[in-house]
């Protein structure tokens, strides 16, 4: 099985180009979502315990979370030894249930991919982009973004430059859905020759 890791800065078209190799058949693992569930669930007393009064109606308020740590890297690292052992629980679960079912590529959805060092887990890398200006018009378009908050999580991404040049494959996504559509099927030709690396 070949495993494929999808990441993006924000707003680079990361979850589009994945619902692109959903659509070809590709199971794909978003870790995103898995964070969401989390917070419904199993993460939300742990999270309490860490950050009290950041939960309610035994959900985590993510709101009231992000302007808790937002800006502390001590608190972001605390919330972060939280949750990612229990992102990479879930991650390990699908992983085996698609080997059991015989898949031959799967895709990790991770936002940090690099950040948390997931690039070692994956056999290639597949990158979201966009230029720069495009980027943050998408941004800046989103309900409650601010040029403020927009500054603070690209603090916390490494630079798209450098994502690019770590790439094994890049997904230009500036040039509309038929495109990036057309480049994910032509990664898909290319993997099916490739060997695996991890």
């Amino acid at each position: 099985m070949f495993v494929l890791g999808l990441t993006g800065s924000v707003a680079m078209g990361k979850s589009t180009t994945a619902r692109f190799f959903a659509e070809e058949g590709v199971p794909v693992h978003d870790s995103d979502s898995v964070v969401h569930r989390l917070y419904e669930n199993e993460a939300v007393p742990l999270i309490e315990a860490a950050f009290p009064g950041t939960t309610a109606d035994g959900k985590v308020d993510r709101v009231k979370l992000g302007s808790r740590v937002m800006g502390d890297l001590a608190a972001l690292r605390q919330l972060e030894a939280i949750v990612h052992p229990l992102v990479w629980d879930a991650e390990r679960r699908f992983l085996e249930e698609a080997q059991a079912k015989g898949v031959p590529v799967v895709l990790l959805d991770i936002p940090l991919l690099f950040e948390t060092g997931g690039d070692s887990r994956v056999d290639a890398v597949v990158v979201a982009t966009a230029p720069a200006e495009v980027q943050r018009a998408r941004v800046l378009e989103r309900p409650g973004m601010t040029e403020q908050r927009l500054q603070a999580m690209l603090a916390r991404q490494m630079p798209d430059s450098e994502k690019r040049l770590r790439a094994d494959f890049i997904v230009d996504t500036s040039r509309g859905f038929e495109d990036a559509r057309a480049q994910v099927q032509e990664i898909l030709r290319k993997v099916a020759t490739m060997p695996k690396r991890t």
